[in-house]
């Protein structure tokens, strides 16, 4: 991408957006353009074709998306698969229409088969069934990313995917029911520490496995494959490493400040029981994450003291 390039970043408030748009301004990018849901409802087709008929902007990272944890996908499933299908399709097909030079999707490594090999490599996309708790978010980002591979495969354009692991970072979703497993961990151990509560009750038996990602490195990955990588098969954005919830529930509570005790009630469902992306693609294309778990909890952790309005959200 050239420095002066016009650049649209699609969801620029949500975590990923704002992150993409902090690294290309610090990497000196000058003509980053953004849009807020009032002023480009990106799910009606009419307004997102006049934007880009209008801008014309030469390169595109799709980061807008519905997103929520289990009860969200859960108590409204239909909302999840509309609304991002219709935006997917319509920023895709909107960027095509106009000669946007090159398109980056963002997925989740959360539309993986439930039960695919690990560590995840791309190619085992769509070799088995989804998990049933996050179907209809998955199949969207599915059809999006296979709609930029068809378009590639089709037209020649050239339209790549990146698929990232759990994000946690500056501008967090820490709602108490809507969050995911890192935000909810660091609201509650903050919340328990305020209050001199004796204990903390987390669900399951603490024995899953995840991967975390801090954003401001999947930014850094975004702009890097924007630059350097070109295809139709997505590429894993993570740090190879695993962690158990035990673990990790330990190691937030430690950095929060919460000395109490960690309960675990194993009437709740753990989930599934690992889930680990093979990031030996981006290696070898030339990136590796910069930011360790501890320091990113660090900077999430103060980024929630300073943003309190961020817990509502």
């Amino acid at each position: 991408m050239e420095k002066q390039a016009k650049i649209y970043v699609a969801g620029h408030r949500g975590m990923v957006g704002s992150a993409i748009c902090r690294e290309l301004e610090r990497q000196g990018y000058e003509n980053v353009i953004t849009r807020t849901h009032q002023e480009l409802d990106l799910t009606r087709q009419e307004a997102v074709e006049a934007f880009f008929a209008a801008e014309k902007p030469e390169y595109v990272f799709l980061a807008a998306a519905k997103v929520g944890g289990i009860v969200a996908n859960a108590e409204a499933p239909a909302d999840f698969l509309y609304e991002n299908m219709m935006l997917e399709m319509n920023v895709i097909q909107g960027a095509f229409r106009n000669g946007c030079k090159k398109l980056e999707f963002l997925g989740s490594s959360c539309i993986y088969p439930r039960l695919a090999p690990q560590p995840m490599k791309e190619d085992c996309l769509l070799t088995s069934s989804l998990e049933q708790t996050n179907e209809a978010y998955a199949l969207a980002k599915i059809a999006g990313l296979k709609y930029c591979a068809y378009l590639h495969r089709q037209y020649g354009a050239d339209y790549i995917s990146v698929m990232p692991t759990n994000l946690y970072g500056p501008n967090d979703n820490y709602h108490p029911e809507r969050s995911h497993v890192l935000p909810a961990l660091i609201r509650r151990f903050h919340e328990a520490k305020e209050a001199g509560a004796p204990f903390v009750t987390c669900w399951g038996d603490g024995s899953p496995l995840r991967e975390f990602l801090y954003v401001d490195d999947l930014a850094n990955l975004c702009v890097f494959l924007m630059n350097e990588y070109s295809g139709e098969e997505t590429v894993n954005a993570g740090t190879g490493k695993e962690i158990t919830i035990k673990a990790l529930a330990e190691l937030v509570a430690d950095l929060v400040g919460y000395h109490g005790e960690i309960r675990w009630d194993t009437s709740r469902p753990n989930g599934t029981p690992r889930k680990l992306l093979d990031v030996s693609k981006a290696a070898k294309l030339g990136w590796h994450y910069r930011t360790e778990l501890a320091d990113g909890i660090r900077l999430a952790y103060q980024d929630f003291l300073e943003n309190p309005i961020r817990a509502e959200r």
